[in-house]
């Protein structure tokens, strides 16, 4: 990854360069600004080599659902993905499409069970309906916001069954202790909303300028529910 950050080969990579590369990753603005700041240990806006590969290792752990401390800088974690096609290390991401499924078809079935009860339209449940399913497991509403987020992979404010199995994944997760991830691990991703030749892990938190409004309108429930979600921001 350091050469297309360190054009000159100085050995150290600007802010402003390292930014546009760590917004590759596809983690929000906040996140990436905690990575830079840790990272960034003498706070002259320049990151050596030594540097640079931690901040790398932060955005991994991020993409991974760990906390981004540097106490997670020793934890096992995969290599960070980024949605630049020309990265020699994004083999495993343009393969994304391959890999398997993290909902094992026999929690999906109980998914789909449940998906059912709660009466869909057209293959569709409202964030109405979500919502009394959600604040069941008894998860912080800030949790609870971010696997709406999650889940609501096409960004309709609506989850069809496989977007609901997603956001069921996620609570079970999350009441096991796992941490919610931040971005949506490429295994998560259903292999219906899958495209070639993109990192599913690398989808923006934060809705573009032009949906913000209509996702306000159409995340009633979680909208006002998660108050200290990054929607609000």
């Amino acid at each position: 990854f350091l050469p297309q950050v360190d054009s000159a080969n100085a050995g150290r990579v600007l802010a402003s360069d390292a930014a546009v590369f760590l917004k590759k990753s596809g983690l929000t603005d906040l996140v990436l600004g905690k990575i830079w700041d840790l990272a960034d240990t003498d706070g002259k806006g320049i990151l050596n080599k030594q540097e640079f590969f931690v901040a790398l290792r932060l955005v991994a752990c991020a993409q991974n659902g760990l906390d981004v401390s540097l106490s997670s800088l020793n934890l096992p974690v995969p290599p960070p993905r980024f949605t630049d096609t020309s990265s020699p290390l994004l083999l495993s991401g343009t393969a994304s499409s391959d890999l398997p499924w993290a909902v094992k078809p026999e929690d999906k079935a109980k998914y789909d069970a449940i998906f059912d009860s709660l009466n869909p339209v057209n293959g569709l449940l409202s964030g109405d309906k979500v919502k009394p399913v959600l604040l069941n497991s008894k998860l912080p509403v800030d949790i609870l916001g971010r696997v709406w987020e999650l889940s609501d992979i096409d960004r309709d404010g609506m989850l069809d069954r496989d977007e609901f199995a997603v956001a069921m994944f996620l609570v079970y997760c999350a009441l096991e202790k796992e941490p919610v991830p931040m971005s949506l691990p490429a295994a998560l991703v259903p292999p219906s909303k899958r495209k070639p030749l993109s990192v599913p892990g690398a989808m923006p938190l934060i809705p573009s300028s032009t949906s913000t409004k209509e996702s306000h309108q159409s995340l009633p429930p979680v909208g006002i529910l998660a108050a200290k979600t990054p929607l609000t921001q």
